[in-house]
């Protein structure tokens, strides 16, 4: 697994955790400007978690063939 692999494996956790923080800090009750932003900010940023993730398991996976 090279550094670069690493990281995006990182990033992807990264923006996952704050992601799922966003929404889940949702429960409580929030205006109503705080609930469009956290839910549209904390949705983006989990799909670009997944996304992130599968490209770097692509990557590795493609680093190993060679």
């Amino acid at each position: 697994m090279t550094w670069g692999v690493i990281i995006m494996f990182g990033v992807a956790i990264l923006f996952g955790l704050i992601g799922i923080a966003l929404l889940a800090s949702l429960a409580r009750p929030t205006p109503p400007a705080r609930v469009y932003v956290f839910r549209m900010v904390g949705i983006m940023l989990v799909a670009a978690a997944v996304v992130l993730a599968f490209s770097a398991s692509a990557m590795d996976s493609w680093g190993v063939a060679q």
